[in-house]
């Protein structure tokens, strides 16, 4: 019986959209910092590194993206893959989006000097893994077998 047939989505089931998950925690990180401002940085240092940080994670993230649409597959969790994508930032990391998205989310923080959003990026951390690599990972698992497992092998989830 195929998965059609038995009404199980050709998707992995994620819990939220991923930009979803990291902007919800750093807008309420943003006004909870807004509330009870805490610096942390100078200036000029959440200045350099936040700019550094967003700029990095926008790189790496429209990299990604481009390599998916180069392969003609989805980047939109909730429709079906189509294609396993070792190319471009994917030699190096399995999830380059979820890294550009962590790096721009830093880089906000930074250049915010928010202190209660930077306590939020575990949380954030722990909600990507749980609710969407690891489902991820286990719908690719199940729709490409061996040439996933070969791929999952060489390649690092984070960096």
């Amino acid at each position: 019986m195929s998965d059609e047939t038995r009404n199980v989505p050709d998707n992995p089931g994620v819990v939220a959209p991923p930009p979803f998950i990291y902007g919800g925690a750093l807008a309420a990180g943003l006004l909870v910092g807004r509330l009870y401002p805490v610096a942390v940085l100078p200036r000029r240092v959440s200045w350099v590194i936040g700019c550094s940080l967003l700029a990095g994670g926008l790189l790496l993230g429209s990299s990604g993206i481009d390599s998916q649409r180069r392969a003609e597959t989805n980047v939109d969790p909730y429709k079906p893959t189509t294609a396993i994508v070792e190319t471009g930032p994917y030699r190096y990391t399995r999830n380059p989006l979820y890294v550009g998205l962590t790096l721009m989310y830093g880089g906000v923080t930074t250049l915010t000097n928010s202190l209660p959003a930077a306590l939020l990026l575990p949380v954030v951390l722990g909600v990507m893994r749980r609710g969407v690599i690891e489902r991820e990972e286990r719908y690719l698992e199940g729709k490409f077998g061996d040439e996933y497992l070969r791929y999952k092998a060489r390649v690092r989830r984070w960096l």
